[in-house]
C-alpha cells in the first residue's frame, strides 16, 4: 500500500466519523493513528464530554464485528471473556463446551472501564497484550485485528478504581479529551434537540484495515531518530541522562520500553499520513504525549501537587529544543 491510498482511507474515515462526533478533529486523527498502529486506545475526560460517543463512531465506521461492555462494580471477569458450560444432546450426553464472551470481537468499546472492580479489569490483560484469552487452562484466540477502546472517568469521581498500572501499560496511547468551543456547544445541541440524524456509515473493511496496519510496519525507522526517540523515554526516568529539574523532583518510575515502542509505531502513522514512507524528529514528538503520559508514576510530592503528566512531558521536549538550538 502506497502512502497516498494510507492516506486516502486515513482521511475517509475520520471524516465518516465527524459526521456523529462535534470538535475533536485532533482526537479523531490521534485515536486513528493508534488503532492503524495496531494498539489499545484510553479516552479519559468527565462525564458527559462525548468519549463513548467518539468510540461509538469508530466502531461504527468500520464494516467489522464490534461490542460494548459497560463496566460497572458487579461486573465479573466470566462476563468479558466467557465460560465453560455444560450442555446436553439429544441422547443425554453431558458435555463442557466453552461460550465466548463479547472480548470475541474487533473492536471492544469498554465503557466507562474503571467503574469495575480491579479483578474485572485484569480481565482484559491477556487479550489486550497477546490478542487470546485463558479459561479454565485452554487458550482460545482472538481474529485480528483486535482493537480495545476503552473510556474512563478521572480518578476523582465518585466510584471509580484505579486501573492497576499493568494494565495502563497495556494501552498504546492515553487521549483526554478537552473542553469544546462555544460554536461546538451550538452544534451540539442543534443537532441533540432537533430532528435531523447523521448515521456513520461503515467506509473501511477489515481486510483494508489489515493491510494499514501492515504498511504501518513497513515504514522505515533511521537509526538516529531511533535514538532520538530513546533518550526522550530514557529522559523521563529521574536517574536518568537528561532528565529535566521537575522529572527528578515529581516522577518516580519513568516509561517503559513498551512506550517507546508506541511512539515508534505512532510516528510510523503520521509520517504515512504525511506522504513519507520513513519518520522523522518531528513524528515521534508529536506521538511523545499520547504514548508517554499515562506511563509516568508520580512520587508522593508529584501526587500532592497534582502534577500532570503532559507538563512533565512538555518540559522534556522544551529542553530537547533547546538542546538542539544550542
Amino acid at each position: 500500500m502506497t502512502a497516498g491510498e494510507f492516506k486516502e482511507r486515513f482521511d475517509r474515515l475520520a471524516k465518516e466519523m465527524s459526521r456523529a462526533v462535534v470538535g475533536y478533529q485532533q482526537s479523531i486523527t490521534d485515536l486513528l493513528t493508534g488503532m492503524f498502529a495496531g494498539g489499545n486506545i484510553l479516552l479519559e475526560a468527565p462525564p458527559g464530554l462525548g468519549k463513548t460517543l467518539l468510540g461509538k463512531a469508530l466502531a461504527a465506521a468500520l464494516s467489522m464485528k464490534h461490542t460494548r461492555i459497560q463496566f460497572t462494580p458487579d461486573l465479573m471477569p466470566a462476563d468479558i471473556v466467557g465460560t465453560n458450560i455444560i450442555v446436553e444432546d439429544e441422547r443425554g450426553r453431558k458435555e463442557m463446551v466453552f461460550r465466548p464472551g463479547p472480548v470475541f470481537t474487533h473492536v471492544l468499546l469498554a465503557d466507562e472501564i474503571n467503574r469495575a472492580t480491579p479483578k474485572t479489569q485484569s480481565a482484559l490483560l491477556e487479550a489486550m497484550q497477546e490478542q487470546h484469552v485463558t479459561v479454565a487452562g485452554r487458550t482460545h484466540a482472538l481474529e485480528r485485528p483486535f482493537l480495545v477502546v476503552a473510556t474512563q472517568n478521572p480518578e476523582d469521581i465518585e466510584g471509580t478504581y484505579r486501573l492497576p498500572e499493568a494494565q495502563i501499560d497495556r494501552f498504546g496511547f492515553r487521549l483526554r479529551l478537552t473542553a469544546l468551543s462555544d460554536g461546538e456547544w451550538i452544534e451540539i445541541v442543534r443537532r441533540r434537540t432537533g430532528a435531523e440524524t447523521r448515521e456513520v456509515r461503515a467506509v473501511l473493511s477489515r481486510d483494508e484495515v489489515l493491510r494499514m496496519q501492515d504498511a504501518v510496519r513497513e515504514v522505515g525507522v533511521p537509526r538516529a531518530v531511533c535514538a532520538e526517540a530513546a533518550r526522550l523515554v530514557h529522559a523521563t526516568r529521574p536517574d536518568g541522562e537528561g532528565a529535566v529539574e521537575s522529572v527528578r523532583k515529581y516522577v518516580r518510575l519513568g516509561a517503559s520500553p513498551r512506550g517507546l515502542q508506541w511512539m515508534i509505531l505512532g510516528a510510523k502513522v503520521r509520517a504515512l499520513c504525511d506522504g513519507r514512507k520513513e519518520i522523522n524528529a518531528a513524528d515521534v514528538r508529536s506521538v511523545m504525549v499520547l504514548a508517554l503520559s499515562h506511563r509516568l508514576l508520580f512520587n508522593f510530592e508529584g501526587q500532592a501537587d497534582r502534577v500532570q503528566p503532559e507538563t512533565i512531558l512538555e518540559d522534556i521536549l522544551a529542553a530537547a529544543r533547546q538542546e538542539e538550538a544550542a
